[in-house]
Formats: C-alpha cells, structure tokens, sequence
C-alpha cells in the first residue's frame, strides 16, 4: 500500500506557549512596574522628609515633632510594606508562569518524540513498499526484471522509437539442453547457472537496455535503438561468447550456450507482442539449426542466421 504525504496536510509543529503561561508572565511583568513605582515613591518620601529635617534643624530646631514624624514614619512603613506585598505576589506569579512553561517543554519534547517516531515509521513503510514494489516487478531466482517490466520497458521503448524514428530490437534466449542440468546434477546446480547467466547478462548490457527472465531458461533482451542491424548482431555473438564460458557449480565445470532469436522494429513487428512473438520463431529456428542466433526476415520469408 502506498504511503504519500499530500503537500497542504498538516505536519507535526512545536506547541505554542498556551494563553494562560503567557498571561501569567504578562502579569508579573506588569506587577513588578507597579512595584518599581511604588519603591521610586518611597524613596522620593523619604528624600523629602530627610530635606524637611535638614531644613527644620537648619531654622534652629532643637528636635523635630514627634507626631509628625511618627506619622510620617507609618506612612512610609506601610508603602515599603505593600512593596514587599507586591513583590510576594510577582513572585508567585512568576512561579506560576515558570510551572506552566515546564509544562509546555514536556509538551515540546512529547511532541518532537511523536514526530521523531512518526517519521521513522514512514521512513520504515516507504522502504517496505519500495521491497514490495521490488518483488512485484523482478523474478526472485536471478533478480533481474520479469515479465510484466519488461513489457513496460519494450512499451516505452517501441513509443520513443516511433517518435524518433530509432530501432528496437528483442532477443529472445533459450539455454540449450538446460534440462539435462537440472535431471543430472539437480535443480540446485540449475538454480546457480541461472543466476550466473543473468549476472554475465547484466554485465554486458548497456544502461537503456533491458533483461528479462521469462520464465524457466528463458530470457528476453531489449536493445533501445542500436544502431542497426549489424550490432544487433554483434551483441547476439558476444552473448553467446559470454555465456558459453564454463559456469562452476560446486566441483563441476558447466557449460551451456544459448539460441537466440531477433526480431528488429519495425520490419520484426510494430508491436511488443509481435516483436516477442517473432524472436520466439526465429530463437525456435536458431535452435533447430544449431546456428547460435538466427534474425526473423519477414520479407523475404526465412531467418537470416549466424553463429
């Protein structure tokens, strides 16, 4: 199943600072502004009762009046006392403020563990679907594309070629006597020449080309626009060459050749399905033959062969 994130759903974000938090250090802020006012009035207070005293004592006062003073002095008293009261307050407003804030750092951290963890989950359900879309499209033995690819692939191809004017080729291989691998030294020995022969394939095919394992031992071979007839050709000998090479298989030396059939857009089929179908008859003919690689020729009605 695929996973896909559209561009405008949302996204995991940080948290804002809740209203209350913000409200609570708004608060104390303001607070400690009316308690700085009130601390500048005490003092200018006792600024100016420390001038009338200068001045009084300048005029030739022996001492000063006790009631006065004394009322001064509770005035004064009991300013500075609710200073101390506001600042009590601002700093249990702060503590306030200060509580909500750890609040709102657990929340931070809760929520970028969320996303941390969501992420990894997609990051983990992309690279299951990338395997699945893997298995779904290559043969599982020799991990090269099956059949349903290949066909997309020769699709695509077959589009661009008729668009650019170019040529497409399909060669369609055939292990010779590969049965007898199989009831002589096992489908396990089977299994390892199969895989080699798809490794020696991929080897030698350019990047635009594409194999395919049909099924059993058999292979198709794409050739995007290669120049002409006579490459194809030369590529049909070297595949042959190279897979002619012995394969060892545990203390055995193995050797198997191919037949391959081509069949060459547009004279070998506008279609896939009929440039598959014509490399099979030419493959079939190349086989009966023992010629290595036979060309389906349409025109002339027979098979231009080689080795």
């Amino acid at each position: 199943m695929m996973i896909q994130q559209s561009p405008s759903s949302p996204t995991a974000a940080d948290p804002p600072v809740p209203p209350v938090a913000a409200a609570s250090l708004g608060q104390a802020l303001e607070q400690s502004q009316e308690v700085k006012a009130k601390v500048e009035a005490c003092a200018e207070d006792l600024a100016q009762a420390n001038e009338g005293a200068k001045k009084a004592i300048a005029a030739g006062a022996a001492t000063l009046p006790a009631r006065e003073t004394l009322d001064h002095n509770e005035a004064v008293e009991n300013k500075v006392q609710e200073c101390a009261d506001d600042l009590d307050s601002v700093t249990k407003t702060l503590a306030q403020g200060i509580d909500e804030l750890k609040v709102v750092e657990v929340a931070l951290a809760s929520s970028r563990t969320a996303l941390a963890e969501t992420t990894r989950s997609l990051a983990s359900a992309l690279a299951s679907e990338d395997r699945a879309n893997l298995r779904a499209l290559h043969d599982h033995a020799t991990g090269l594309p099956n059949r349903a690819l290949f066909d997309d692939r020769l699709s695509q191809a077959l589009a661009l070629a008729e668009r650019h004017g170019w040529t497409v080729a399909v060669m369609f291989l055939d292990l010779d006597r590969f049965k007898n691998v199989n009831d002589v030294h096992g489908h396990a020995a089977g299994d390892v020449v199969l895989k080699e022969v798809a490794k020696r394939l991929a080897q030698d095919a350019r990047e635009e080309d594409t194999l395919c394992r049909n099924g059993g031992d058999e292979f198709l071979y794409l050739l995007m626009n290669p120049q002409g007839r006579g490459n194809v050709e030369r590529i049909a000998a070297a595949v042959i060459e190279n897979l002619a090479r012995t394969i060892r298989v545990g203390e055995k030396q193995l050797t198997i050749r191919p037949s391959i059939g081509i069949a060459i857009y547009p004279d070998g089929g506008v279609t896939g399905d009929a440039l598959i179908q014509n490399a099979d008859a030419a493959m079939y003919r190349a086989k009966k033959i023992e010629c290595g690689y036979a060309v389906h020729e349409p025109h002339v009605g027979r098979y231009q062969s080689g080795t």
